[in-house]
């Protein structure tokens, strides 16, 4: 079995100029990532990049690998205050506004470094870093889940807990296949795709009559027994 890579920084930064150090090898890695890609990424690119050198690198990170995971960490920790100050300004307002400001923050988040999505969609796994992303999509999770909870009178769908993973999961996975496969994408294109998943998510929340209608009746089908006239009329297909 191979022998686990660790990825723990070897002191936190307690001290502003050590934070500041920090900050900058974080800064640092990140440029490299983008320039190099991860594989040609090392300690001696990454110390010289920031302009300090390889032994202060070591006193803080024992790796690349651990740089790497601090400069995940750093970015879903920013992903989540986004959401967090987008509910903070935004959470008084109409159910639509606000899921829409949501997925705004998320595309925007994403869009300043769309090279370093791809990596970290690439190297977190291999890392065993899923665990510690876990733990901060957990905190989004409870966010979202809060405030579903508080518009409760404005949405459909009776499970907040299943609401709420489907719509982090679905926003996070086409923001992200949106940025990767778009990068360079025009203002327009980056608004229409974000009122397009604002409609897909708000219509899965708060669906219109036309669609619960149409939900009503297919639980009623499924409600009645097979040998039921009328269950045997709905299956019977459209000459």
């Amino acid at each position: 079995m191979a022998r686990a890579i660790p990825t723990i920084p070897r002191k936190s930064a307690s001290q502003k100029r050590s934070r500041v150090t920090v900050e900058t090898l974080l800064d640092a890695t990140a440029r490299v990532l983008t320039r190099q890609g991860y594989d040609r990424a090392s300690t001696n690119r990454i110390a010289a990049t920031a302009g300090v050198s390889v032994g202060s690198l070591y006193q803080y990170f024992p790796n690349k690998e651990a740089l790497v995971a601090a400069l995940v960490a750093r970015h879903s920790r920013e992903m989540l205050k986004l959401l967090r100050d987008a509910l903070t300004e935004m959470g008084s307002r109409d159910l639509a506004t606000v899921m829409r400001e949501l997925v705004r923050a998320m595309v925007d988040a994403h869009l300043v470094d769309p090279a370093l999505h791809r990596i970290f969609a690439e190297q977190v796994p291999r890392m065993g870093q899923l665990a510690k992303i876990e733990s901060l999509q957990r905190e989004t999770f409870l966010l979202i889940r809060t405030y579903l909870e508080e518009r409760r009178n404005e949405i459909s769908v009776a499970d907040l807990d299943s609401a709420t993973s489907i719509c982090v999961i679905t926003v996070e996975s086409l923001t992200h296949e949106f940025v990767i496969h778009k990068p360079d994408a025009l203002d327009g294109d980056r608004d229409r795709f974000i009122d397009e998943v604002t409609r897909l998510v708000v219509g899965y929340l708060r669906p219109g009559r036309a669609f619960q209608a149409a939900s009503a009746g297919l639980n009623a089908t499924r409600l009645l027994p097979s040998s039921s006239p009328l269950a045997i009329r709905r299956r019977r297909p459209s000459p």
